[in-house]
């Protein structure tokens, strides 16, 4: 089985529909509350820090920081679709986020900006090539001003790649079926993901992937970035649920600072 992946699928994936086929990781209230609960014992926040959610989506964990109290917190995202999306639930809620459309490598954003940066969920390696992913991390390190902290949360590629499986599928509610095929080649995992509705008919069939890291390429990759401190802790997994959860069942938590 073998399937193209178009270079810059990822600026078109991250729509309502896969608000519906990934809610169960990126839109469970209380895993991101668990998620939350190990960066606030990771980081060293304080209440009024600069914090960039970088590649945060809906900013699902800015908003539950910003419920906790910091008032710092910006979330920068690609997608016009997830950044309305948690623009939205910022004002219903009376959060103090801040949302802003842009691309992770060249943000355009003000240098020394930030007390931390926060690259969550496995929202690293998408980019085409390998250099993007530490034009990304070089990026963070611009935006951190001195001394500051960088939280990297990836899938393990050495335990994706152990425990691959070609094939996966779940149902959504009771009328959407997600199925994914996929191909593990020395780089990346391809992937075809289609979805079924049983009243709409066929709502996806788009091909992605994802280039995985096992702990030593990471930490080297973190450190060609400009990064110091580097911790990795291994096994991370905040879904207490079996079943195949794609990428986010085992994942790296990478901790590290910003020279002096």
């Amino acid at each position: 089985m073998s399937f193209e992946v178009p270079p810059d699928w990822w600026k078109s994936l991250f729509d309502e529909i896969y608000l519906l086929t990934d809610a169960r990781t990126v839109d469970d209230a209380e895993l991101t509350r668990r998620e939350v609960d190990i960066l606030c014992n990771l980081l060293p926040l304080q209440k009024n820090d600069r914090i960039l959610d970088l590649c945060g989506g809906q900013g699902r964990h800015s908003l539950e920081l910003a419920r906790r109290g910091f008032v710092g917190c910006t979330v920068l995202d690609y997608s016009q679709v997830l950044l309305a999306r948690g623009q939205s639930t910022s004002e219903q809620n009376g959060c103090r986020v801040e949302f802003i459309q842009g691309d992770a490598t060249t943000t355009g954003l003000p240098p020394a900006s930030y007390d931390h940066v926060m690259i969550l969920g496995n929202s690293l390696g998408y980019l085409p090539e390998h250099s993007d992913d530490l034009q990304i991390l070089r990026e963070a390190e611009r935006l951190l001003c001195p001394g500051g902290w960088l939280l990297l949360d990836v899938t393990d590629g050495m335990v994706v790649r152990e425990r691959f499986s070609p094939n996966a599928w779940h149902e959504v509610a009771d009328d959407i079926v997600v199925c994914r095929q996929r191909v593990l080649d020395d780089a990346a995992i391809r992937c075809r993901e289609v979805v079924l509705c049983k009243e709409q008919g066929l709502l996806r069939d788009q091909t992605y992937a994802i280039r995985t890291y096992g702990a030593e390429r990471l930490e080297h990759l973190v450190s060609e970035a400009g990064f110091v401190a580097i911790s990795v802790q291994k096994g991370f997994a905040s879904s207490e649920l079996k079943g195949d959860y794609g990428f986010m069942n085992h994942r790296l938590l990478v901790l590290c600072r910003k020279r002096q």
